[in-house]
């Protein structure tokens, strides 16, 4: 309320700051100053570098964008696979190079021109050598990022056989461990101009992630039981109920998605959510959403295909040519395509779930629950328990041949049958004997 008042913005981006203490501390000073757009700051400090990854997990989802105090603790959490958002660094570029060379040539015990330097390049390292005039003949150069006792190792022994007069290490712990062991060591630390400059690539690249995840993304949702099943076959009022039971799962999931659903017609249905919710829902556009939920709630196997764009209509557009894909693909059931219409990961196809070698057919398996259930004149109903015990399985592999019964077009899941009692509700199946032909004598 105060900051309404004042004209001034609450922080609306949260950068974590990961790096040794004294340049953590730094950059939180220097986060001060002017940025692109509001941030907030979150110190996550260390004392090793290979104690980055971990740091960046401790973060989690509570930073929109993580700034690295160098490259090499970048490099740790990179390898690591733990970089789920956004991800920059303050530069160790030449002037960062050019100051710590300053600082040898104020100490008269070191010659500039014989150091052991690591982790930087070496382009980097001849041209700010080229523009003070020095000859790298003697710099003894480790570009490759490793551990702190390796790198350690490689200045100590320079420095043992005489060949340089101090390291000059990009790595905290490392100049910890050499200056333990006695060894001259000058820490090459990022200049205040890059630290600035990494905070506002850090913002502006929060600020771009916070729009993308807001990015309109449209799912459509297919039904092919509802689609490929001829109205004659079965009754009005088991498809509508199948359609409500089926519009509720499809709610319950959007809601916890933030998204919204609506029917298309009589086997589609639309669903309105952004790039960031689906995206955690999806495991990032790997899974298609709604599919295993549908699956364990009503039997049913849908078709989902996400579309993006920068208009609704769109953004529509590329649902329904990913939904095409998606029904002719034997490989997936779910497709995404961004908002230029390229395909992003595709989302596979649930695995088969395993089958008895002796599971009978589905025509086989109806007639033989039709023939136990006898002549009737009302529909033939069954539930797991029943169908178990005519079929001489257990329930849950009877629940499981009725659900097969059901992507084969041969049963119609009912809805769930709400009792009083505790527990799972028992769901019901509308067996199609129409389908045996006249033989089945309904």
């Amino acid at each position: 309320m105060t900051a309404a008042r004042t004209g001034s913005v609450a922080p609306d981006l949260t950068i974590g700051v990961v790096g040794p203490h004294d340049l953590v501390e730094r950059v939180m000073l220097m986060g001060h100053g002017p940025t692109p757009v509001p941030s907030r700051l979150v110190a996550a400090a260390y004392r090793d570098e290979q104690e980055a990854a971990d740091k960046v997990v401790r973060l989690g989802s509570g930073v929109d964008v993580c700034l690295f105090a160098s490259p090499v603790p970048y490099d740790f959490a990179r390898k690591a696979g733990v970089l789920t958002m956004p991800a920059t660094y303050v530069p160790l570029n030449g002037a960062a190079l050019q100051g710590a060379l300053l600082r040898a040539s104020l100490d008269e015990r070191f010659d500039p021109a014989r150091v052991s330097i690591d982790v930087l390049g070496r382009a980097e390292v001849e041209e700010a050598y080229a523009e003070i005039n020095l000859a790298t003949d003697q710099v003894h150069l480790r570009e490759e990022a490793a551990g702190p006792g390796t790198l350690a190792a490689f200045h100590e022994r320079l420095w043992r056989r005489g060949a340089t007069t101090v390291a000059m290490t990009c790595v905290h712990a490392t100049a910890e461990r050499l200056e333990l062991a006695g060894v001259p060591t000058i820490r090459v630390r990022p200049t205040g101009a890059a630290i600035r400059s990494s905070l506002q690539t850090a913002a502006l690249l929060g600020a771009h992630h916070r729009l993308e995840e807001s990015q309109l993304v449209v799912v459509l949702v297919d039904v092919p039981t509802l689609r490929e099943t001829p109205r004659r076959v079965t009754p009005r009022y088991w498809r509508d109920e199948l359609k409500l039971a089926l519009h509720r799962v499809l709610l319950q999931e959007a809601h916890r998605m933030n998204a919204s659903v609506w029917p298309l017609d009589d086997h589609s249905y639309l669903v309105i959510a952004t790039r960031g919710s689906v995206t955690a829902s999806t495991e990032g556009f790997r899974t298609p959403p709604f599919v295993e939920r549908v699956r364990e709630e009503l039997g049913l196997a849908i078709e989902v295909g996400i579309g993006m764009g920068r208009t609704a209509h769109e953004a529509e557009n590329h649902a329904r040519a990913a939904l095409a894909r998606s029904q002719s693909s034997q490989r997936t059931q779910g497709f995404t395509l961004d908002r230029d219409g390229r395909a992003l990961v595709p989302a596979p196809r649930t695995p088969p779930r395993a089958q008895p070698q002796a599971k009978p057919k589905g025509l086989e398996i109806l007639a033989r629950l039709a023939d136990k259930l006898g002549d009737q004149e009302q529909p033939l109903i069954v539930d797991a328990e029943n169908a178990g015990r005519m079929l001489g399985v257990t329930p849950r592999t009877a629940r499981r041949l009725l659900r097969t019964l059901v992507e084969e077009g041969l049963a119609w899941p009912l809805p769930p049958n709400r009792t009083p009692q505790p527990g799972r509700p028992r769901q019901l199946y509308r067996l199609i004997v129409e389908k045996l032909g006249p033989k089945a004598g309904t």
